[in-house]
């Protein structure tokens, strides 16, 4: 398996298969493929995973793309301005990502929903649901922005502004802290909240929210007089 990312801002990942190969993606997610493959779709894990992924911002059915013949490419897009990136899963590493990054993974990666716990969902930023990819193989997650990687030792934090956690090694502890002083609170425009990530491992931070954007569109949407 060969692949290539090319475009900006809007990227896309050409995954170019040996005969036998597959991906799969969640239900619409190929923008377009050459002649050679074969197509399955279902729920992948049976309902209740199925499920599982709704709630992380994924579909309900997923697409198994399986090359008939040697050099079959296939074309997955970004549905949003950023960047992709792929994950390694396996020997020991896990992985914790932002809802809504799937873009597409090999057969033996399997994506879950990872459940926070109650005041991390309120108040961090994230929500009750995030992904999480375990396994072995490849990885594409489409995430918003510039991506900036820091390694976290032990016992060391890092504080993020709500939605600019793009995903982070299964080693870092995920919780939500609140900002301290009466005038920070009032006055910030950070929120009672920040999301804290603490060490030992690997985060990935993205310089754009998709969901703090349509915040600021939104009022520069016409809307109807009647």
């Amino acid at each position: 398996m060969h692949y290539r990312i090319f475009g900006s801002p809007m990227p896309a990942v050409a995954i170019a298969m040996e005969q036998g190969e597959s991906i799969y993606t969640q239900s619409g997610g190929m923008t377009w493929m050459s002649d050679g493959f074969s197509m399955e779709t279902n729920m992948r894990g049976g309902f209740l995973k199925g499920m599982g992924r709704m709630f992380s911002g994924e579909s309900l059915f997923m697409a198994t793309y399986t090359a008939q013949r040697p050099g079959a490419e296939i074309t997955l897009a970004s549905s949003f301005p950023g960047e992709i990136r792929i994950l390694e899963v396996g020997r020991g590493k896990e992985y914790i990502a932002q809802k809504n990054s799937f873009l597409c993974a090999t057969p033996n990666v399997t994506l879950s929903a990872y459940v926070t716990g109650v005041k991390t969902g309120l108040f961090g930023g994230e929500g009750f649901v995030l992904q999480k990819y375990t396994g072995q193989g490849l990885a594409f997650l489409e995430l918003d922005g510039t991506i900036v990687e820091k390694e976290l030792a032990p016992g060391e934090k890092v504080k993020v502004d709500t939605g600019n956690i793009a995903f982070f090694e299964a080693s870092v502890s995920y919780s939500s802290e609140m900002v301290k002083g009466f005038a920070n609170i009032l006055f910030g425009g950070e929120g009672l909240f920040l999301s804290t990530l603490t060490g030992p491992g690997k985060v990935w931070l993205q310089t754009m929210s998709a969901s703090e954007l349509a915040k600021r569109i939104i009022p520069f949407v016409p809307r109807s007089s009647n």
